[in-house]
């Protein structure tokens, strides 16, 4: 029977799916005619067309399938995609498991995020346990996988076998919609005048692939597991980045209510559009002061989970970067 993968196209899933037909699974994706498929076009995958906002659509995909991996989500902090990121992070999972329940499946893996999880003051290291308190943020995307969270909690207390894994921010080879991984590409362009106060966590698109598969092979139902890699300050991933690369890092800390004045006249004065990560827009700006710190000791002690350094990482995804020509 065939595994199912939503956002197959996209940068995680496309992982995803190398890796299932890479140990011969059947491998079917859920896709819209409109997605890049650069990423997928020579892996033998048996293709529905349809969307995860659309119920019909995710019923055909659903069929037959006694496996699934939901991976189908929107990453933006653009106030433009806010209600896309409530139809297709909160909607689109209650479709798919909705879908998946009647189906019968046997086991699925829903891939959540670290913004699902709560923050702990300055850089002290959340885990699984640490609560999230939504009226502590007013950034859409962290509200919006945190209810997508929830959604799938509320169908394991229904019955469905699922495994919930949180990421951290993935960069690596394949993000041809330049999302997590802009922070490396505006680096590279020398787009980012400076760094502030705050912390990250950066983990390999392909480590979190392989944490799929291992959460659903040794996952408990129910458990959240985070993948993750290093706790890192941005001064100290910049510096990171000028080894790797030889650019210079930008130099100049930025306080944080001129970082947030520049964005907010760049977003609600002039109307400019950023790309993703790279810290022009108010929600960016809002989440660089935190530490975003994580602790993966129980996915690797479970799951068996290991991340390569960091360095190797950030070395994938500056030579993806140039080989396919975006810098």
């Amino acid at each position: 029977m065939p595994t199912l993968v939503t956002g197959a196209t996209g940068f995680l899933g496309s992982h995803i799916v190398r890796k299932l037909a890479g140990r011969g699974e059947k491998v079917r994706i859920l896709l819209r005619r409109s997605s890049k498929t650069v990423n997928i076009d020579d892996i033998d995958v048996e293709k529905v067309y349809g969307d995860v906002t659309d119920m019909d659509s995710v019923r055909k995909a659903m069929d037959g399938c006694d496996a699934l991996y939901h991976a189908a989500g929107v990453v933006s902090f653009k106030q433009a995609d806010y209600k896309k990121m409530e139809d297709v992070n909160v909607g689109g999972t209650n479709n798919v498991f909705t879908a998946a329940m009647e189906a019968g499946i046997k086991k699925a893996v829903y891939t959540s995020s670290v913004a699902a999880i709560g923050l702990k003051p300055g850089k002290e290291v959340s885990d699984e346990n640490t609560p999230f308190d939504p009226e502590g943020t007013d950034i859409e995307y962290i509200l919006s996988k945190y209810r997508a969270e929830q959604e799938a909690l509320r169908f394991v207390e229904k019955g469905l076998p699922l495994v919930i894994v949180n990421p951290s921010l993935v960069i690596g080879a394949g993000d041809v919609y330049v999302s997590t991984t802009g922070i490396i590409l505006w680096y590279c362009k020398r787009r980012l005048p400076g760094y502030t106060d705050g912390g990250i966590n950066l983990v390999d698109a392909d480590d979190v692939a392989e944490g799929h598969l291992l959460a659903a092979e040794k996952g408990r139902i129910g458990e959240k597991y985070i993948l993750s890699n290093r706790n890192i300050t941005i001064k100290e991933l910049f510096e990171v980045m000028e080894k790797v690369t030889g650019i210079p890092r930008p130099k100049l800390k930025i306080p944080y209510p001129l970082a947030y004045a520049g964005a907010y006249m760049a977003e609600k004065i002039f109307g400019i559009s950023a790309p993703n990560y790279v810290a022009m827009d108010i929600d960016s700006i809002k989440g660089s002061k935190h530490f975003w710190y994580v602790d993966n000791a129980k996915a690797v002690k479970e799951l068996g989970f290991g991340p390569v350094p960091l360095e190797v990482t950030i070395e994938r995804t500056v030579s993806w970067f140039k080989e396919h020509r975006y810098l």
